[in-house]
This record gives C-alpha cells, structure tokens and sequence, in this order.
C-alpha cells in the first residue's frame, strides 16, 4: 500500500483518482483492496465538500422518474388527478403535501425532491 494522504486540492485529488484506476481490479481484502477502498473513502469525501450536486426541484425529479419508467402524462395522471396532473406538469400548480405523499408512496420519488418545490 502507498504512503495515503487527505486529498487537499486538485492535484491530489487528480493523483487519488489515477491511482484509483490504477487498483480498479485489485481483490477484496488484499492491500490493494484495502488502498482501493480508502481511497474511494477520501476521494467521495473531496468530491461531496467540492462538488455538491443540488437536489432538483419536485417537476424535474417527476419528469425523471416519468421518462426512466416509461410513464407519460395518463399515468401522472391517474395517480394524482387529470385537471392537477396538467396544472403541474404546465407549472401552473405546485404539488401539495398529499400529491407529494402520493408520488413518493408509489413511485418512489425522494420526499426531500418533491418538498423542495
């Protein structure tokens, strides 16, 4: 196992990830596998305190999950109401708390994503 440091800027961060590649197919549990594990570790914890990604809004995330599923405005619909699922889809309405409640019940949509507007 190399000599591991925190990853403090790009440089660092750059090498943890060539190295990274480097034990992409090292065993589980061997020093490899161990380097590779740690560096995964420090490498996530750079990435989440440098890179945040924002939690999208509640119609980006529904349009997601429609398109990933192959869902289209019927089945919207037909789980939160016809009138309510154009409104929303439009931007003419944001969803209320039961219509959020709903979507995360049945489709599994994050409730952070769909309370975040």
């Amino acid at each position: 196992m190399t000599n591991i440091k925190p990853i403090h800027d790009t440089a660092s961060y750059e090498a943890a990830l060539r190295r990274v590649e480097a034990l992409m197919d090292a065993e589980y549990n061997s020093p490899e596998g161990d380097e590779l594990e740690i560096l995964s570790t420090l490498i996530s914890v750079y990435e989440e305190s440098h890179f945040p990604v924002d939690i999208p809004d509640a119609l980006t995330a529904i349009l997601f999950v429609m398109a990933q599923r192959g869902y289209d405005q019927k089945d919207f619909a037909a789980l939160i109401g016809k009138s309510r699922a154009s409104d929303i889809l439009n931007k003419k309405r944001s969803l209320s708390m039961k219509q959020a409640r709903v979507l995360h019940k049945n489709w599994g949509v994050p409730a952070e994503t769909l309370l975040a507007g």
